[in-house]
């Protein structure tokens, strides 16, 4: 009861107190709670406004090609040396010694034209001899003629034997045979006679003279070689293929060696030249050796090639290129973009999403800069060439044009723009 009493005191005494504050001191007391209220809705604007932002992560860009298909050629590259088409060494077939020299070293001469003069003397004198002997066996021949023509008659008259017939007859025919052996032996000396002028059996361009004028020359006491023509409108080109090229070549039904009508196309052959310009004139390959050396398990190639200007030189050693096959229709990517490992090669394959995808897939031959897919792509889709180190399987990425592309876009290491080898050990 008592306690009654006193709360009731304590609410009259707050009451009376609230009663005693004016209305002004009531009216300044709103104002600083409006006050304080609004301070905190500007705090918590301010808080919001300045909290840390959360940005999203950034898709890596990477700059893609799309896949076409298109006719490729294959080509092989061997190493070949140049030959003219003919070289001809020409040498002393006489014994003598060299009197002139009727050219102009280097210069191009005539076939049948006279090159040297061997002193003709001594032949001549056998030539002489070899007529007089000539003369001789035909005034003999002439005279068992005669006797032969007497002896007949008397013969059938019984005026004459039988051996005298019989010898006059055997006179006549060693005549006539002495008359064709002094006949024979004339014609040889005029022919030896002949090989004191020596003439060029080819047209061509001939070298320096190798014997000198007053030499003795010859094919057994003096030098033999007295100077080599060359024939290079057309060179030949020599080179050495392997066994695995034939095989790769008859899968693809080249015959080397051979024209092939059924064939689009031919296999040719170009050079490169020493200043390392590619020879404007294409050449055929003309034949193929039909067996393999077993010293170096390769076969002979030859190739036939025009020269006009002189710009390839007999003997000069160059780069040869033969076409092998045309691969129609033939997918063909940046080698570039390929990844090659242990198990295999594959490529990033950039989907419609946006999602990238390991693809393993099978190469074929490599085609400069670009490498041939046998299987695993196909025309239309979109593979990485640049910025591929930094991705993996079903990453998402921001693919960019080759023709749009950036230098920011892609990745300028060295890594990016050469094949990865992966050795796993």
């Amino acid at each position: 009861m008592q306690s009654e009493k006193i709360n009731a005191g304590k609410r009259l005494t707050l009451k009376h107190i609230l009663n005693k504050i004016s209305p002004r001191n009531r009216r300044s007391k709103w104002a600083w709670l409006s006050i304080i209220l609004v301070a905190l809705i500007v705090l918590a604007i301010l808080c919001f406004a300045l909290r840390p932002k959360t940005h999203e992560p950034e898709l890596p860009k990477v700059e893609v090609e799309e896949v076409t298909t298109e006719d490729v050629s294959i080509y092989g590259e061997y190493v070949g040396r140049i030959r003219a088409q003919q070289f001809v060494e020409i040498h002393a077939r006489v014994e003598g010694y060299l009197e002139k020299m009727l050219f102009k070293e280097g210069s191009y001469i005539e076939k049948g034209q006279t090159l040297f003069v061997i002193d003709p003397k001594l032949y001549e004198a056998h030539v002489n001899k070899a007529r007089a002997i000539l003369n001789k066996a035909k005034a003999q021949e002439m005279k068992a003629k005669h006797d032969l023509d007497r002896i007949t008659p008397l013969f059938a008259q019984n005026a004459a034997s039988q051996l005298d017939l019989d010898n006059a007859r055997a006179a006549y025919e060693s005549a006539k045979a002495e008359v064709t052996v002094s006949q024979a032996d004339l014609i040889q000396a005029e022919l030896t006679l002949s090989y004191t002028r020596v003439a060029s059996p080819i047209s061509g361009y001939i070298s320096e003279r190798v014997a000198d004028i007053g030499t003795l020359v010859g094919p057994s006491g003096g030098k033999s070689l007295l100077a080599t023509v060359v024939k290079s409108d057309t060179v030949r080109v020599d080179f050495s293929m392997t066994a695995l090229d034939y095989l790769r070549g008859k899968d693809t039904n080249v015959n080397l060696g051979n024209a092939d009508s059924d064939r689009k196309w031919d296999s040719f052959v170009t050079i490169t030249l020493a200043d390392g310009s590619t020879y404007p004139f294409k050449g055929l390959v003309d034949f193929a050796d039909p067996q393999v050396d077993p010293k170096t398990g390769t076969f002979s190639v030859r190739a036939e090639m025009p020269n006009p200007d002189k710009n390839l030189l007999p003997g000069e050693i160059t780069k040869v290129k033969v076409l092998l096959d045309v691969r129609e229709e033939a997918i063909d990517v940046p080698t570039k973009a390929l990844v090659i490992e242990k198990n295999g090669a594959y490529i990033f394959v950039v989907r419609p999403d946006s999602i990238v995808e390991k693809r393993f897939v099978e190469l074929g031959p490599e085609t400069g800069n670009n490498t041939i897919v046998e299987r695993g792509l196909a025309a239309g889709e979109k593979i990485v060439v640049e910025g591929y180190h930094k991705l993996s399987h079903g990453m998402k990425v921001d693919p960019v044009t080759k023709a749009a592309a950036t230098p920011e876009a892609a990745d300028k290491s060295p890594d990016a723009n050469a094949i990865i080898k992966e050795e796993e050990e």
